[in-house]
């Protein structure tokens, strides 16, 4: 069991054993929740777009980033057109 005090300003330094056990880095953001007479502290880690890769299914190839911006540009071109239309 580890024991920090408040601050008058009512911060608190997370105790280096419970921040290596929580696995609890610099520039790393906590959650607090309150059950009854208890505080609850949960690390919410940053997570990097590579941590995404893969957690949908692909709904068909990459077909190259060339590919993919002559798509937007017809597409914006396409939405433009229509608009100015109106």
């Amino acid at each position: 069991m580890s024991r920090a005090k408040i601050t008058f300003k009512g911060q608190v330094t997370i105790p280096k054993e419970v921040r290596n056990a929580l696995g609890i880095e610099e520039g790393d953001s906590v959650i607090f929740m309150v059950e009854k007479d208890r505080a609850i502290l949960k690390p919410l880690k940053k997570k990097s777009l590579r941590d995404f890769y893969g957690i949908l299914p692909a709904t068909h190839t990459f077909r190259g980033i060339e590919s993919v911006r002559k798509e937007v540009h017809r597409n914006i071109s396409k939405h433009l057109l229509e608009k100015e239309s109106k």
